[in-house]
């Protein structure tokens, strides 16, 4: 009977046991099972980290490429270009071309402008008009309203009698009026000035002399020379922005010889420009080019009214 009970006994021990061993193994998988959770969710974390992180490395290369494709095809040019045609046909053949254009750059304090103006026209297919003016001028800013300028300009016209002109030097310009309708810029240069007049020519049919274009079979005189001498220019370039698309401008140069002020030059630009968009407009000027002392035979006024079409950009 003890025998039997003693049994009994260690029967119900080992079944009391063997739960306890079976929570505990039971706790300790629940821990591993929390701690591979923990680490699933940081290695995930880390990897969209690294994810995004990469995203970011990739928006800055783009970011980079655009900029360098930005430097190389954008050159911060500013430009502004009149284009003007004009074509007769019936009793007289005639037509006209002009370009007007300027092209400027700026760096900090520092600008640069070029100026172009050419004008050809034909007469019943005989040149009438042939002009080219080109001017390079170069601004060193001290502050808005007043700038350091160097300045060098060539002009050649087949009807002035001049073979070309060319003058350089240095000068100042200054904001002098600074409104919200009205502008104002004066300049003021001293100059290196040449001229060379060019060769009178003889029909020799006639004994009289001839213009360009020169028929053919027409003598040469020899008798071209050089000028040079020391000159002064002064410019005003004056905006009035009548209403918010419509604006006059008015372009007046002065150039002088300094010891003989009856050898000089005046060039006078008068334009009203209506806009179309923020690219083209529509330009009227009158165009005066004054030579107080002209070449033999020429006049001293060469008066041109153009009507344009305009595009800034």
């Amino acid at each position: 009977m003890k025998k039997i009970l003693l049994g009994i006994l260690l029967v119900l021990s080992s079944l009391h046991a063997e739960p306890t061993a079976i929570e505990k193994e039971i706790t300790e998988i629940d821990v591993e099972i929390k701690r591979l959770q923990d680490r699933k969710k940081f290695l995930e974390a880390q990897l969209i980290a690294n994810g995004a992180e990469e995203v970011l490395e990739q928006k800055q290369e783009l970011k980079e490429e655009a900029v360098i494709e930005e430097k190389l095809f954008d050159l911060g040019l500013k430009t502004h270009t009149e284009l003007g045609f004009i074509k007769t046909s019936g009793n007289t053949d005639t037509k006209t071309y002009n370009v007007d254009a300027t092209i400027e750059k700026e760096i900090e304090k520092h600008i640069f402008k070029l100026s172009l103006l050419m004008i050809y026209g034909e007469e019943d297919s005989k040149e009438n008009k042939n002009r080219l003016f080109t001017e390079l001028n170069y601004y060193y800013k001290f502050s808005d309203r007043f700038a350091f300028n160097y300045s060098a300009a060539y002009k050649e016209d087949k009807f002035s009698g001049f073979e070309n002109q060319i003058y350089t030097g240095p000068g100042v310009v200054y904001k002098l009026v600074d409104e919200e309708k009205h502008t104002m810029f004066i300049k003021g240069n001293a100059l290196y000035s040449r001229d060379e007049i060019e060769d009178t020519r003889i029909d020799p049919s006639t004994g009289d002399q001839v213009d360009y274009p020169y028929p053919s079979g027409s003598i040469r005189q020899n008798d071209g020379y050089t000028d040079d001498y020391i000159s002064y220019k002064l410019q005003a370039l004056y905006t009035w922005n009548i209403l918010k698309n419509l604006k006059f401008t008015e372009d007046f140069n002065y150039r002088s010889q300094l010891d003989e002020g009856e050898n000089y030059f005046i060039y006078s630009k008068s334009a009203l420009t209506s806009k179309l968009s923020d690219i083209f407009s529509f330009s009227l000027s009158y165009q005066v080019d004054y030579i107080n002392e002209p070449a033999d035979g020429k006049t001293t006024t060469d008066e041109t009214t153009m009507f344009n079409l305009v595009i800034d950009y």
